[in-house]
């Protein structure tokens, strides 16, 4: 029996990163209408490492990686795609950091801080550890729709989930093992069960469950509990929460049962949201990157079973 591989990857700007074992490869379409590559080799810490492989704990570890992974490709595909705004200047590195951090504190902020203080001064049911993280969790999951929602709607942002549908379609037609083209990739759709979308909502649903079980631990040993004691002991466990949403998803991802089948659904429509139809020109990048990635080992690979990644 063929073993189970990882495949997968992100949208990138103007581009599509894709990574398969041992390797991943970035595929942009530079000003000029050029495909430029950029194949890195790569092995994950899960792979040699007892105790990073162990569940909870593995999904932590390739969480760190992919947004890692992400980041550099990310900013490799803006320097191909806006060669003049590239620099290596210090106010250019100091203007990344910036930008790096306030996106991190505007996410604390929208989907951690103002959830918790709407609950606590809109409902007296701040000492209820259930009810209160299920209209926590609530908000959180509505500001998460509403962020999506706007953002789309950003030229950019748009065209990039173009690439995010050209990944997805990719993805699909690789593993259905039928011949990889665009004629073949278009007839796919742009929703996939691992996408990280899903795996984003499936967080936000496991935080409820986790916040939960946190807050009556707590109240249990320092009685009545404030906004602050609830964001002290929340936020250190958000890579906790994240490694459990990633066991979740690789159990959505091969289940069948109505419970899984129906826990899948506000992902894949969230995708419609998150994925759109891409031209023939962006599957073109897409199937570029994931051909580069395999490299001679694209043919051995072809239709083999895939595991329960997110794919981006």
């Amino acid at each position: 029996m063929k073993p189970n591989i990882l495949v997968g990857g992100q949208a990138v700007i103007e581009g599509v990163m894709m990574r398969v074992p041992g390797a991943y490869s970035t595929a942009v379409r530079d000003p000029k209408g050029k495909i430029q590559l950029k194949r890195q080799k790569f092995r994950s810490i899960t792979e040699d490492s007892t105790v990073w492989s162990m569940p909870i704990l593995r999904g932590i570890a390739s969480l760190y990686e992919a947004m890692k992974m992400g980041m550099a490709t990310l900013q490799w595909s803006a320097d191909i795609t806006y060669p003049e705004e590239n620099s290596d200047s210090l106010t250019s590195r100091m203007l990344d950091s910036f930008t790096t951090l306030f996106s991190i504190l505007l996410a604390i902020s929208l989907f951690m801080v103002l959830p918790i203080w709407l609950t606590t001064k809109l409902f007296l049911i701040d000492q209820g550890a259930v009810l209160f993280n299920i209209l926590a969790g609530s908000f959180r999951i509505v500001f998460f729709i509403f962020y999506l929602f706007l953002i789309s709607k950003i030229a950019d942002i748009s065209r990039l989930f173009q690439y995010h549908g050209a990944e997805h379609k990719v993805v699909y037609n690789f593993e259905s093992g039928e011949n990889i083209s665009i004629k073949n990739a278009q007839l796919f759709p742009t929703q996939h069960p691992r996408c990280g979308t899903s795996f984003m909502f499936i967080v936000l649903l496991s935080a409820i469950f986790v916040f939960a079980i946190v807050d009556t631990i707590t109240m249990h040993f320092v009685g009545d509990i404030s906004i602050a004691t609830r964001l002290l002991t929340h936020l250190p466990l958000i890579p906790l929460v994240s490694g459990f949403g990633y066991e979740m998803i690789k159990i959505t991802s091969k289940s069948n049962s109505v419970f899984f089948y129906f826990l899948k659904k506000p992902g894949i429509f969230l995708q419609n949201i998150t994925t759109k139809q891409p031209d023939d020109n962006m599957v073109e990048v897409s199937i570029a990157a994931i051909k580069d990635a395999f490299g001679d080992k694209y043919e051995e690979f072809l239709g083999q079973e895939f595991t329960a990644e997110a794919i981006g």
